[in-house]
């Protein structure tokens, strides 16, 4: 191999220079199907919006979803696989002479070159309603293709008269596994990624890494370009140590998928259920700071709310189901002011499980025995026939007695007098017994 000259040498010193000045988030954006990780449900080979792409025939759209998941990528790969114009805007930045800018090229793009303009717009919920109103014609009558991204969900914030030119595609955070392939692709990559520099990073690392960075692809190659740089600088391979240095936070003893994940969600529940709201926060503090995810919390939360709480308070689950309506509206970091409220609100309230023994009973004697048919006076009797077989025949309609309640057979007759719901004393609950009770009395009168 020949010598190289002095200038050989400078203008590679220069293409590592203007390569090291690109993060490698944007340096490993993948420019086709096979690079691109995640997402599935839309770009999995013969779902809707691949086939779309790959028939030159792709519509407007909004994407949804966590940042990270791809959606700047994804517009990108989109206008280079069907040879479309490229217009980026950000919305914070951008507004109607841009706009009109951009559709005054685009006719050109068409009118000269047959080609037509995709017109990305990032945080496209931050454009006002007359903003999205100066796109409508435009992408009525196709002289652009709107790409627009969004965290927050579109049908809250972008024009119902936008909204119904657009398809809304959700997408997903990416799992742990699709964060450790990304990554490791990075580790290997010696054109793009970090292959020159020899660093290795074990699984347990990148495993962390993903965990640190909640889904967002993003956030992970930052993390682990520096993670690798600052290796390299020590002459050593990524440690617990530069991660822990790197990000700025103690690295917690937590996997979402493994043991401690389960012992973890388990002394969660078992908090909230024996009326300890301290434990029970530390536990929802740990989960969060170790990336877990938000929704998942939340659906414990509810389950919580109706297995150990029940009637005993019935606001348990309307407070448990607003924050999970709030965890999916807000989002993190905000999402854990009504996870907070809910779980402290859950771990105080009186307990009861009497709800839930009852659905597993009756499950069980719905599966196990022979129960008998459903009274006849209780069946449906509006359809025509229906007397004439005797359904509805001698019910008895309860709101036209005293207090509201009539003595008269419900059960099928294999069930008459066995018992599903036996309410405790605590809370609501205690209200609940005595109004049955009472009912009781009267039936044995």
């Amino acid at each position: 191999m020949e010598d190289m000259d002095l200038f050989s040498i400078a203008a590679q010193n220069t293409n590592n220079s203007m390569k090291n000045a690109v993060p490698l988030a944007v340096r490993m954006r993948p420019q086709n199907f096979d690079e691109f990780a995640g997402q599935d449900h839309v770009l999995g080979k013969g779902r809707f919006l691949r086939t779309l792409i790959e028939k030159d025939s792709i519509p407007s759209l909004i994407l949804f979803g966590p940042p990270g998941t791809g959606k700047t990528t994804l517009s990108q790969m989109i206008a280079s696989m069907t040879k479309s114009d490229f217009k980026q805007l950000n919305a914070v930045s951008s507004g109607i002479a841009d706009i009109r800018k951009i559709v005054d090229e685009a006719e050109q793009q068409r009118k000269f070159y047959q080609r037509r303009t995709i017109i990305f717009i990032d945080e496209i919920h931050r454009f006002n309603k007359g903003q999205q109103d100066v796109l409508l014609p435009y992408v009525e009558d196709g002289r652009l293709i709107l790409i627009g991204a969004t965290t927050e969900n579109p049908y809250f914030e972008v024009n119902h008269a936008l909204l119904s030119r657009v398809r809304v595609i959700r997408l997903n955070a990416l799992t742990d596994s699709q964060m450790l392939k990304i990554m490791r692709q990075a580790l290997t990559d010696t054109k793009n990624g970090l292959g020159s520099m020899n660093i290795s990073c074990s699984d347990s690392q990148l495993h962390t890494i993903a965990q640190l960075s909640s889904g967002d692809a993003r956030v992970a190659l930052n993390l682990l370009e520096q993670s690798a740089l600052m290796a390299a600088a020590a002459e050593t391979d990524i440690t617990e140590k530069i991660l822990q240095e790197i990000s700025g936070e103690k690295i917690q003893s937590y996997d979402k998928n493994g043991d401690n994940h389960y012992d973890t969600v388990s002394a969660f529940i078992k908090s909230m259920r024996g009326s300890d709201p301290d434990a029970a926060i530390y536990y929802l503090a740990k989960m969060l700071e170790s990336g877990e995810n938000a929704n998942f919390i939340a659906r414990r939360i509810a389950i919580c709310a109706s297995e150990d709480v029940g009637n005993a308070d019935p606001m348990a689950l309307v407070l448990a189901m607003a924050a999970v309506q709030s965890v999916q509206f807000v989002g993190m970091p905000e999402a854990r002011l009504p996870l907070a409220q809910a779980v402290t609100y859950i771990a105080s309230a009186p307990k009861s499980n009497s709800s839930y023994l009852a659905i597993d009973k009756a499950i069980a004697d719905v599966r196990n025995l022979q129960c008998g048919d459903i009274p006849a006076h209780l069946k449906d009797a509006h359809y025509k026939g229906a007397q004439k077989l005797g359904h509805g025949t001698g019910y008895k309609y309860p709101h036209d007695y005293a207090d509201h309640f009539v003595k008269q057979q419900y059960m099928p007759s294999g069930l008459i007098g066995t018992k599903y719901y036996e309410p405790s004393s605590n809370g609501r609950e205690k209200i609940i017994k005595e109004y049955l009770q009472e009912h009781q009395n009267f039936l044995h009168k």
